[in-house]
Protein backbone atom coordinates (compact mmCIF):
# COMPACT_ATOMS: atom_id res chain seq x y z
CA UNK A 1 0.00 0.00 0.00
CA UNK A 2 1.28 3.31 -1.14
CA UNK A 3 2.02 5.70 2.08
CA UNK A 4 1.02 8.93 0.03
CA UNK A 5 -2.38 8.73 -2.05
CA UNK A 6 -1.23 8.72 -5.61
CA UNK A 7 -4.85 8.76 -6.99
CA UNK A 8 -5.41 12.06 -5.69
CA UNK A 9 -4.20 15.05 -7.28
CA UNK A 10 -1.83 17.10 -5.73
CA UNK A 11 -3.59 20.28 -5.86
CA UNK A 12 -7.12 20.49 -7.45
CA UNK A 13 -10.01 23.67 -7.00
CA UNK A 14 -11.99 24.19 -3.65
CA UNK A 15 -15.32 22.58 -4.01
CA UNK A 16 -18.97 23.88 -2.57
CA UNK A 17 -20.92 21.17 -2.24
CA UNK A 18 -22.62 22.01 1.54
CA UNK A 19 -23.31 25.22 3.39
CA UNK A 20 -19.91 25.73 3.94
CA UNK A 21 -20.88 28.77 5.98
CA UNK A 22 -22.08 26.09 8.67
CA UNK A 23 -18.72 25.04 9.85
CA UNK A 24 -16.83 26.36 12.73
CA UNK A 25 -14.17 29.12 11.49
CA UNK A 26 -14.85 29.04 8.17
CA UNK A 27 -15.18 32.17 6.09
CA UNK A 28 -16.97 32.60 2.96
CA UNK A 29 -15.89 35.23 0.76
CA UNK A 30 -18.32 36.12 -2.55
CA UNK A 31 -17.33 39.15 -4.67
CA UNK A 32 -20.14 39.65 -7.36
CA UNK A 33 -21.43 42.82 -9.04
CA UNK A 34 -24.97 42.44 -9.54
CA UNK A 35 -25.44 38.96 -11.16
CA UNK A 36 -21.96 38.39 -11.86
CA UNK A 37 -19.80 36.58 -9.89
CA UNK A 38 -16.38 37.68 -10.02
CA UNK A 39 -14.44 35.46 -7.03
CA UNK A 40 -15.82 33.13 -4.44
CA UNK A 41 -14.43 30.45 -2.14
CA UNK A 42 -14.19 29.97 1.54
CA UNK A 43 -11.22 29.54 3.96
CA UNK A 44 -10.71 27.08 6.83
CA UNK A 45 -8.70 28.02 9.97
CA UNK A 46 -6.07 26.14 8.23
CA UNK A 47 -6.13 28.50 5.44
CA UNK A 48 -6.75 31.55 7.75
CA UNK A 49 -3.40 30.28 9.24
CA UNK A 50 -1.34 30.17 5.82
CA UNK A 51 -2.44 33.45 4.92
CA UNK A 52 -1.56 35.21 7.90
CA UNK A 53 1.78 33.79 8.33
CA UNK A 54 2.09 34.44 4.46
CA UNK A 55 1.29 38.55 4.95
CA UNK A 56 3.78 38.54 8.18
CA UNK A 57 6.28 36.79 6.03
CA UNK A 58 5.83 39.87 2.98
CA UNK A 59 6.18 42.26 5.70
CA UNK A 60 8.92 40.84 7.74
CA UNK A 61 11.41 40.49 4.63
CA UNK A 62 10.02 42.94 2.87
CA UNK A 63 10.77 45.65 4.98
CA UNK A 64 14.28 44.09 5.62
CA UNK A 65 15.15 44.39 1.40
CA UNK A 66 13.38 48.01 0.91
CA UNK A 67 13.32 50.05 4.53
CA UNK A 68 16.44 51.59 6.12
CA UNK A 69 15.40 50.46 9.77
CA UNK A 70 17.90 49.68 12.46
CA UNK A 71 18.44 45.96 12.78
CA UNK A 72 18.02 46.13 16.36
CA UNK A 73 14.91 47.55 15.85
CA UNK A 74 13.55 45.10 13.01
CA UNK A 75 14.72 42.22 15.46
CA UNK A 76 12.71 43.38 18.36
CA UNK A 77 9.68 44.23 16.23
CA UNK A 78 9.84 40.98 14.22
CA UNK A 79 9.92 39.18 17.36
CA UNK A 80 7.16 40.61 18.48
CA UNK A 81 5.28 39.98 15.56
CA UNK A 82 6.28 36.00 14.79
CA UNK A 83 5.14 35.68 18.75
CA UNK A 84 1.64 37.00 17.59
CA UNK A 85 1.64 34.98 14.35
CA UNK A 86 3.15 31.84 16.44
CA UNK A 87 -0.03 32.14 19.12
CA UNK A 88 -2.31 32.84 16.25
CA UNK A 89 -1.28 29.59 14.53
CA UNK A 90 -1.62 27.82 17.18
CA UNK A 91 -5.28 28.80 17.83
CA UNK A 92 -6.42 28.79 14.10
CA UNK A 93 -4.98 25.35 13.87
CA UNK A 94 -6.10 23.26 16.97
CA UNK A 95 -9.54 22.15 15.87
CA UNK A 96 -7.93 20.81 12.74
CA UNK A 97 -5.28 18.94 14.48
CA UNK A 98 -7.06 17.51 17.27
CA UNK A 99 -9.36 15.99 14.69
CA UNK A 100 -6.26 14.54 12.91
CA UNK A 101 -4.34 13.86 16.00
CA UNK A 102 -1.31 16.08 14.60
CA UNK A 103 -0.49 18.30 17.27
CA UNK A 104 3.02 17.06 17.38
CA UNK A 105 3.16 19.07 13.52
CA UNK A 106 2.28 22.70 15.56
CA UNK A 107 4.71 21.57 18.12
CA UNK A 108 7.43 21.18 15.80
CA UNK A 109 6.50 24.29 14.12
CA UNK A 110 6.39 26.63 17.36
CA UNK A 111 9.46 25.25 18.64
CA UNK A 112 10.90 25.76 14.67
CA UNK A 113 9.73 29.48 15.21
CA UNK A 114 10.99 30.21 18.16
CA UNK A 115 14.10 28.64 17.45
CA UNK A 116 14.70 30.49 14.23
CA UNK A 117 13.71 33.71 15.81
CA UNK A 118 16.38 33.29 19.50
CA UNK A 119 19.52 32.53 16.36
CA UNK A 120 18.05 35.72 14.51
CA UNK A 121 18.16 37.90 17.81
CA UNK A 122 21.62 36.60 19.12
CA UNK A 123 22.86 37.23 15.40
CA UNK A 124 21.53 40.72 14.92
CA UNK A 125 22.53 41.25 18.76
CA UNK A 126 25.83 39.59 18.90
CA UNK A 127 27.31 40.37 15.77
CA UNK A 128 27.60 36.85 14.68
CA UNK A 129 28.49 37.88 11.14
CA UNK A 130 27.98 34.39 9.53
CA UNK A 131 25.25 33.64 10.87
CA UNK A 132 23.55 37.27 9.14
CA UNK A 133 24.42 37.25 5.57
CA UNK A 134 22.94 33.43 6.19
CA UNK A 135 19.38 34.47 7.62
CA UNK A 136 17.33 33.71 3.90
CA UNK A 137 18.90 30.70 3.90
CA UNK A 138 18.51 29.94 7.67
CA UNK A 139 14.66 30.40 7.35
CA UNK A 140 14.02 29.46 4.36
CA UNK A 141 15.56 25.78 5.69
CA UNK A 142 13.90 25.95 8.96
CA UNK A 143 10.33 26.55 6.81
CA UNK A 144 11.73 23.48 4.46
CA UNK A 145 12.21 21.01 7.13
CA UNK A 146 8.53 22.35 8.78
CA UNK A 147 6.85 21.33 5.30
CA UNK A 148 9.03 18.12 4.72
CA UNK A 149 7.41 16.73 8.18
CA UNK A 150 3.88 18.14 8.10
CA UNK A 151 3.71 16.47 4.73
CA UNK A 152 4.95 12.90 6.76
CA UNK A 153 2.35 13.46 9.15
CA UNK A 154 -0.23 14.27 6.50
CA UNK A 155 0.81 11.98 4.26
CA UNK A 156 0.30 14.64 1.85
CA UNK A 157 2.99 15.35 -1.58
CA UNK A 158 1.60 19.10 -1.64
CA UNK A 159 3.73 19.48 1.36
CA UNK A 160 6.37 17.78 0.14
CA UNK A 161 6.45 19.83 -2.40
CA UNK A 162 5.88 23.27 -1.25
CA UNK A 163 8.68 22.19 1.25
CA UNK A 164 11.55 21.04 -1.99
CA UNK A 165 10.74 24.73 -3.66
CA UNK A 166 11.79 26.25 0.01
CA UNK A 167 15.22 24.34 -0.45
CA UNK A 168 15.12 25.23 -4.38
CA UNK A 169 15.09 28.93 -3.06
CA UNK A 170 17.88 28.41 -1.00
CA UNK A 171 19.93 26.77 -3.77
CA UNK A 172 19.29 30.31 -5.58
CA UNK A 173 19.71 32.71 -3.43
CA UNK A 174 23.71 33.37 -4.56
CA UNK A 175 22.16 34.23 -7.40
CA UNK A 176 20.29 37.10 -6.92
CA UNK A 177 22.46 39.17 -5.55
CA UNK A 178 20.95 41.84 -2.78
CA UNK A 179 17.68 40.86 -3.58
CA UNK A 180 17.88 37.93 -1.05
CA UNK A 181 15.10 39.32 1.54
CA UNK A 182 12.71 40.03 -1.12
CA UNK A 183 13.71 36.58 -2.77
CA UNK A 184 12.59 34.82 0.28
CA UNK A 185 9.60 36.75 0.97
CA UNK A 186 8.44 35.88 -2.43
CA UNK A 187 8.87 32.22 -1.89
CA UNK A 188 6.58 32.39 1.45
CA UNK A 189 4.36 34.27 0.38
CA UNK A 190 3.66 32.68 -2.77
CA UNK A 191 3.44 28.94 -1.20
CA UNK A 192 1.44 29.81 1.29
CA UNK A 193 -1.10 31.67 -0.45
CA UNK A 194 -1.27 28.63 -3.07
CA UNK A 195 -1.72 26.24 -0.03
CA UNK A 196 -4.99 28.61 1.49
CA UNK A 197 -6.48 28.95 -2.47
CA UNK A 198 -6.68 24.93 -3.28
CA UNK A 199 -7.30 22.19 -1.50
CA UNK A 200 -4.26 20.07 -1.36
CA UNK A 201 -3.97 15.97 -0.89
CA UNK A 202 -3.53 14.55 2.63
CA UNK A 203 -4.98 11.48 4.61
CA UNK A 204 -8.52 11.05 5.66
CA UNK A 205 -9.15 12.16 8.96
CA UNK A 206 -8.54 9.84 11.31
CA UNK A 207 -10.74 10.97 14.59
CA UNK A 208 -14.30 11.77 12.79
CA UNK A 209 -15.71 11.10 15.64
CA UNK A 210 -14.49 14.54 16.91
CA UNK A 211 -16.83 16.71 14.34
CA UNK A 212 -20.41 16.65 13.90
CA UNK A 213 -22.36 14.81 11.12
CA UNK A 214 -22.19 17.88 8.37
CA UNK A 215 -18.69 18.59 8.91
CA UNK A 216 -18.25 14.81 8.51
CA UNK A 217 -19.74 15.12 5.41
CA UNK A 218 -18.23 18.14 4.21
CA UNK A 219 -14.87 16.33 5.11
CA UNK A 220 -15.72 12.77 2.88
CA UNK A 221 -17.01 15.34 -0.18
CA UNK A 222 -13.72 16.96 -0.04
CA UNK A 223 -11.59 13.96 0.09
CA UNK A 224 -14.24 11.93 -2.59
CA UNK A 225 -13.55 14.88 -4.77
Amino acid sequence: MSFFKSDTPIFRKKTLSIDVQSLPGVRVVNWQIGNIKLYSTFYTQFDQACILWGLLSAVIFGTAQFLPLNWGVQAILWSAVTLVGTVAMVVLTQCSVRVERLSWVVYCWVILMLGGLAVTDLSIFLSWGGVLTHLCALWLGLIAFGYLFTGLGMQSRAMIFIGLVHLLGISILPYVGAWQFLTTGVVMLSTLLLLAELRWDMRPSVSPELLTGEQNQFSQEQYQI
